[in-house]
This record gives C-alpha cells, structure tokens and sequence, in this order.
C-alpha cells in the first residue's frame, strides 16, 4: 500500500497519484507547501483534489486581481467543497418586520381587481348618496370636495407604500441575482476542474 507524501497516510487502492502525473501548475501549487514533494512522490485523490481546488482560486484571483466578496463566497464554497444554494431561502425569508408586511399586503391589494371594483363602486355610491339621495342637504355636494380629499389623501399614502414594497422585491431579485451568479461562477469554476486532466 502506498503512502501519502503530504498527510503521510497510507492510500487506499486506486486512489494514490503520483507527482509525474499531476498537471504543473498543481504540482507547483504543492511543492509550494511541500517542499521534500518531487515526482516520484504519491498523494491520495481526496489531497490532490483539495490542491486543485486551490490551484483554480489561485488562478482566479490572478486573472480577476483582487477578489470581490461575491468571488470570494464562490471560492470559499469551492475550497470547502459546498453547495451554494442550501441557503437562499434562507436569506430571501428573512423574518419581515410589520411595516414590510402591511406594505406586502397594501400592494398586492392596490394592484387587484378586488381593489379596483371595489373602490369604483365606491365613488359612484358617494356620487349617487349625494347627488340623488341626499338632494335637500348632501354632505358633500358638487364638485365634491370631500372625496377629492380622501383620493388625494389615499393617493399620497398608497404611493410610497407601494414604493416600500417595489424596493423590498428589488432588494430580493437583486439577492437572487447574486446568487444565480455564484451558482453559474462556481458551475463554471468546477466544470473548468473536471476537464483538466490531473
């Protein structure tokens, strides 16, 4: 049974590498930290992976310079060898305060038919309650001021609530985005390490 220069374990079968068949810049990689690693050295498969897992965010970080922190969770995930979508739910279900839920919810109302009929037959309840109804003494008699008040006065509330609740869905597809990215960088980054040949 061979041993492993590096851990100085024995390898089990079909699983030793020897330094003539690593590919240069790896080879390099661990000479690097293992300076007495030569040629004719062996190194177990689960060793030779970690080594080119760190080769590929070496040439990374060569090629982008300095990593942004979105690189830098693609290449933490590849050297620990995780999965980057376990945790994205996570991160989009953040626990809501109450000002994010009454947003939520005035919005998907606003933008509802429900709200639509609902608040038509309302105006045209007002006008008919004032115009025929109340024709002695209306409380809000033509041009009626009154609802113009409360429309101006919905208006300028249901506006930036609805804001509040774009911004909230922008900030989620921009995590989305984030993440779709990672995901592809750290696809590309593996499918890169498959075809190399050791």
């Amino acid at each position: 049974m061979k041993v492993s220069s590096l851990s100085k374990k024995e390898i089990k079968d079909g699983e030793a590498v020897i330094g003539l068949d690593i590919r240069e810049g790896i080879f390099k990689l661990i000479v690097s930290s293992f300076p007495e690693f030569t040629t004719e050295s062996f190194i177990s498969l689960d060793e030779l992976n970690k080594y080119r897992r760190l080769y590929l965010t070496t040439l990374v970080e060569q090629e982008k310079g300095e990593l942004a922190v979105i690189d830098q969770d693609v290449m933490k995930a590849i050297q620990d060898n995780s999965i980057l979508s376990e945790n994205i739910q996570e991160e989009l279900d953040t626990k809501l305060t109450l000002g994010q839920k009454v947003a939520d919810h005035i919005a998907s109302f606003g933008g509802s038919w429900t709200f639509i009929i609902s608040f038509f037959s309302f105006l045209v309840l007002w006008i008919l309650t004032n115009i025929w109804m109340l024709t002695t003494k209306p409380f809000d008699p033509f041009p009626f001021i009154l609802l113009n008040l409360i429309l101006s006065c919905l208006a300028a509330i249901q506006a930036p609530v609805i804001m509040m609740s774009q911004n909230r869905q922008e900030q989620k597809n921009r995590k989305r985005a984030e993440h779709d990215y990672k995901i592809n960088l750290k696809a590309e980054l593996e499918i890169k390490l498959l075809s190399e040949k050791n």
